[in-house]
Parts: structure tokens; sequence; C-alpha cells
């Protein structure tokens, strides 16, 4: 077969091999030959026939492998230019696409130096990590100079109770909280009392007995988290909540750099959870705010604390675990709590209370003040006069108090013999310094300095008096007595005598002056209206109850009849109008303050025997159920 003929070279041929020259120039052989082989027209691109050359190029660049016929010889010319602007626009894209890859490779290269140099910041800082700016250079200098001073520990941490025997006066209240913590089965608990009596100290002594013990629960490690109901407060919209814990959420707050980039929200659990597996100890937890109280009954029952947020995306993969396992799980809060407070148990949250058993501590007598101020002195290393605790003991009933009147009568004492001019501290502070003793002047300078009274007054004797007695009132956990006296002259005209009662004593206190009046008269046959009696509260303090009854009862028969009343005798309870002596609150209470006035007898209702010891005290106390069993031991005998 004769091999075909070439057609005749012509100029259009020279332009058809150039546009496949600027092809192979944007495009590159491999590419072109690809692409061509795509659109069909590669055995075209290879034809001698420049009409096929030129369909394989317009296939190429429109893209299109469906383009046919090939063009005629006098369309060639046309054709070629539609091909040449094509190309044109090819290469112009082209050349623009360069630029720009270009620009793009530079700005990568650029940010994976920073990059680089970033890490290599990092790698040097791990490397070096002493580095610091002379700015923070000066300031850590700084803060270990300050750390390099130390003074001696505060008296109050040198005296603080270190076992069960420096806690005075409390027995039964620590044996109750013994049982009760050192169970199998811990419960929650409430500690009622005044300050300063060792709440605070019991619970954490026996947290440390009951580690001890095989049958309780709390490990060796088991914490004693301690906080202030005054002091715990919290943000309504859970932002902050020192107390349950809350969120820090990466816009308002700043959670950690690397989580608030990414926007993740970050949990801090509070105090709940650093309690988990021991003791919760809130102090004054009466003052803290009712819905607070709520949120923390929550815990208490799901023991363990929960966080929400609206920036949290379950199913964000940057998110952390421990992140999402708080937030899907929360954090553990399994602990025992104990709420102590100086309130009554009406500023507790009932339902709060229904879940706490409550333990009572005593008030402190003046007996115990003056075992805690020997305790003290002997670790103070100094001597005391004779009398300066029981002085000490009239100026208050609380425990913290009274150690603080020593501490400032000790530094007076070393002050006057010039110990602490001229002896070591350590030397002080070890007993090896000279002899300090404390007197009764001390103490006395102590008082006026700052500006203490005597908080409990004798006001007891073995002289009977017409027209006065003892009554006993309690306020918070303190007992007192109240003193009540009453004078009787017959009226001017029979039947039309007056009654005055000071107002400041209370509408209650005036209800039972017109009960006594009528008892009086069944008892007596004498007619309250056929005296002008005056009865007045020494005082003015306000009675609130009717427990002032049966005194009142006593003092206004005393005065209309002249029989002398004991002033060794104090009396509560409730009168009715047919002269039984019906039970009152706050009996045991009562009991202490009775004891502090220095009253022997005790008088109580007969329903509330069992709500005091026998002879508790030292008090001789006699449970009556009638005015007349009252009157036969507090009247003396005619």
């Amino acid at each position: 077969m004769p091999a075909p003929v070439r057609q005749e070279q012509q100029p259009i041929d020279r332009e058809i091999d150039a546009l496949y020259a600027v092809l192979v120039d944007v495009m590159g052989t491999e590419k072109l030959v690809i692409k061509a082989g795509k659109m069909k027209a590669l055995q075209l691109m290879r034809s001698d026939d420049r009409c096929d050359r030129v369909l394989a190029l317009q296939r190429i660049l429109e893209e299109d492998p469906l383009i046919s016929p090939a063009p005629k010889e006098e369309e060639l010319s046309k054709v070629m230019e539609q091909l040449s602007e094509r190309t044109a626009d090819l290469v112009a894209r082209r050349n623009v696409e360069d630029h720009i890859e270009k620009k793009v490779s530079e700005k990568l290269e650029k940010e994976h130096q920073e990059y680089l140099n970033d890490i290599r910041k990092q790698v040097i800082k791990e490397e070096k990590p002493g580095a610091e700016s002379p700015q923070d250079r000066k300031k850590r200098e700084k803060l270990e100079k300050l750390e390099s001073v130390h003074l001696t520990q505060s008296i109050m941490e040198l005296l603080r109770p270190q076992d069960f025997s420096e806690i005075v006066g409390q027995e039964r209240a620590v044996k109750s909280l013994m049982a009760k913590l050192s169970s199998p089965y811990p419960q929650h608990l409430l500690l009622y009392g005044p300050p300063g009596v060792g709440k605070t100290t019991a619970a954490r002594l026996v947290l440390e007995a009951a580690k001890k013990k095989a049958a309780s629960p709390f490990r060796e490690e088991a914490p004693f988290v301690e906080t202030d109901g005054t002091t715990l407060r919290w943000d309504p919209r859970d932002m902050t909540n020192p107390l349950l814990g809350s969120v820090h959420d990466p816009i308002y707050q700043g959670a950690q750099r690397n989580l608030a980039d990414g926007g993740i929200p970050e949990p801090k659990p509070g105090l709940v959870t650093d309690a988990h597996g021991g003791i919760l100890f809130i102090d004054e937890i009466g003052e803290m705010d009712e819905m607070l109280q709520n949120k923390l009954l929550k815990v208490l029952e799901d023991k363990r604390a929960y966080f929400e947020s609206a920036y949290y995306d379950p199913t964000d993969e940057k998110v952390p675990p421990y992140i999402h396992k708080l937030f899907e799980e929360g954090a553990p809060a399994d602990f025992v709590l104990i709420g102590a407070t100086t309130r009554d148990a009406g500023h507790i949250n009932p339902a709060l209370r229904s879940r706490c058993a409550e333990i009572y501590f005593e008030p402190l007598t003046p007996r115990h003040i003056e075992e805690i101020v020997t305790n003290a002195a002997a670790k103070l290393h100094v001597t005391m006069d004779d009398g300066v605790a029981k002085l000490i003991s009239e100026y208050t009933i609380e425990g913290r108090k009274a150690i603080n009147i020593l501490a400032d009568a000790y530094s007076l004492a070393l002050e006057k013999c010039g110990a602490a001019d001229e002896v070591p501290v350590e030397k002080i502070a070890s007993g090896e310094g000279p002899a300090v003793s404390i007197s009764k002047a001390d103490i006395y300078e102590v008082a006026q300095v700052s500006r203490l009274y005597q908080f409990v007054t004798k006001k007891a004797s073995d002289k009977a008096l017409t027209g006065h007695i003892f009554g006993l009132g309690v306020s918070g956990f303190l007992g007192s007595v109240i003193e009540i006296e009453a004078v009787a002259f017959e009226a001017h005209e029979k039947g039309k005598g007056t009654v005055r009662f000071n107002e400041t004593a209370g509408s209650m206190a005036k209800d039972s002056v017109f009960n006594a009046a009528s008892v009086m008269r069944r008892l007596t046959g004498k007619d309250i209206h056929d005296y002008d009696v005056h009865i007045n509260v020494i005082g003015g303090g306000n009675i609130d109850g009717p427990s002032a009854g049966t005194a009142i009862l006593a003092v206004l028969t005393s005065a209309v009849t002249g029989r002398k009343i004991k002033q060794n005798v104090a009396v509560t309870g409730e009168i009715s109008l047919q002269g039984r002596v019906r039970p009152v609150g706050g009996v045991f209470e009562k009991a202490y303050g009775a004891k502090q006035a220095g009253i022997k007898t005790l008088i109580i209702p007969k329903e509330n025997s069992k709500d005091i010891p026998q002879e508790h005290l030292g008090l001789e106390i006699h449970a009556v159920e009638t005015a007349d069993e009252a009157f036969a031991i507090l009247f003396e005998d005619e």
C-alpha cells in the first residue's frame, strides 16, 4: 500500500504547531497527552491532515470529546482565530493561578516558619524552666524574701485543744459525735451551741479518731474541709459557686487558654468535691443563703455535683475526656456534712435538718472556764495568782474568749517583767525564759482596755425577801435569771385598785399577770382589784413566752400577802387558770443561767422532769405539778 501523501506545508500549519507548542508549555507534554486521550483527540493530533489536528485542538481547548466533524479547509482561518483567543485566555488564567499559588506558597512557608519558631521557643522554655524576665525575677526574689520571714505560731494555735481531754464541758456532745461518725454508716450532723465551746475542734478530733477504727468508712487520707457559711456566696447564674462548683465559660470568664481558643467551657469542682471521702465542715451554716442550702441538699442526695453550660458540645471532638466526664457524669461528692451554728434550729432549712442528726453543745459554766484557763496557762509556761482563773470566768462564758483574756494578760505580764526586751523569743516560747506570773491586776487592766464587763454577777442570796423572785429565761443557747419584783398597796376604794406593769416586758408577760391574778384569788381569796399593784421586770427585758407565769404568780402573792420568797430559788413554768404548772421550753439552758447567778434550787414543771438530769450542775431540782407545790418550796416558812 503506498504511503499517504502529506499535505504541503502552509502558514496555517505553523499556527497549528505554535498552538500545540503553547499548550505543551502551559500544560506540560504528559498532561496534554492525558487530556487528549480523555477528549478522544490523541489520534487526531497525530494525523497528517491539518483539519483533524485543528479538530483535536477544538476538543482539547473546549474540553468536549463530541465536537465533530473536522472544520473544512476554507473554515480553518476562522477556527484558528477562535482557538488562538481561547489559548490566550488559558495562558492568562494559568499565569494568574501560578501567581496565586506562589503567594499561597509564600504565606504557608511564612506561617510554617512562625510555627517552627513557636515550637523552638516552647522547647527552649521547657528545657530552661528557670528562664524569666528581669521583672519576673524581681517579683520572685521579693516573694522569696517574704517567705524567709517567720513569726512563731499564733497563741490561738498554741492553745487550741489537741485531744479530747482538753475539750472541757462537752463530754456528752463529744461522745454522741464520736458514735455518729465512727459508725459504719456515718450520719450528717448539725451542731448547735454558743460560740467558743469547741464545736469545730471536736469535729476535727473525732474524724482523726474515727480513721483509726476498723468499722469506720473514713480512710487515713480522708480530708477535713472547713469553710464558713457567712462567706459562701454564689451567682444565681451559676457562674461562681465555691461550694458546689461552677463552669468557667470561654467567653465571659476565660477558661484555660488551650480551652478558650476552642470555645470549650471548663468545669471547676467546688468544696463538696474537695471533701469527697471525708468531712465538709460548714461553720455558721445558719447564715448560708437558703437557696444555697437547697442546692447543697441536692448534692447530699446525689453524692455528685453536676455542671451545665450552653457552650458545652458533647459532639465536639476537641473537648478533653475529663471535661466530657465532668459534664456527663458530674464530679464525685460523697462526704459527711457537719454544720455548726450559734443560731437556733429555726434558721436551718427543714429539709436539711431532716437529713441530719442534731447535737447540742452545752454552755460553759464558770468552773469549765477556770479549767480551760488553767490548761492554757500550763501551755504558756506561766503561773497565775490565786483567783485569776475565777476572775476570768466572771467576764465570759466562751472558752475562746477566756483564752484571749489570758493571752492579753500574759503579754502584759511579760512586758512588766522585762523578759520581752532581753530574752529571745525561742526561749520564751519553750518555757526556758524567766518565770512569768499573771496577777489579778493584769486581768483588770485587760478588762479596762478591752471594755469588758462581768458577764454574770451573783444575784442569789440566803436572805428571803417580800415581792422579789427569780424567774428564768433563755436566748439562743444561753439561759439567764429574770428578776421580777412587785409591790401592793390597799386601794383607796375597795374594788377599784389599779395594776401597773412595765410595757417593755411584752404582751405575753402582761397576760401572765392577769392569769396569775385569777389563780391568786382562787388560792388566797384575795382580789387584785382591792390593791394598787405595780409589777416590774428589772432591766426591762422582753419576756417572750408564758414561762414566767408561775414566777409572776408567786411574786404577786408575796406582795399582797407579805410572805417572803427565798432568794436562792428560781422558778420556770407556765401557770394555768386551774393553778397547774405547765411545761416550757429551754429548761436545760435555763439551768445554766440559774447556776451562774448562784441559785441553789430550781423549780421546773413536772412534765419537764425528763429534759434535765437530777442534780444537774449541782442544783437541787424540784419538779412540781401545781402552784401550791411551788409555793411550798419558794416561800419561807412562817
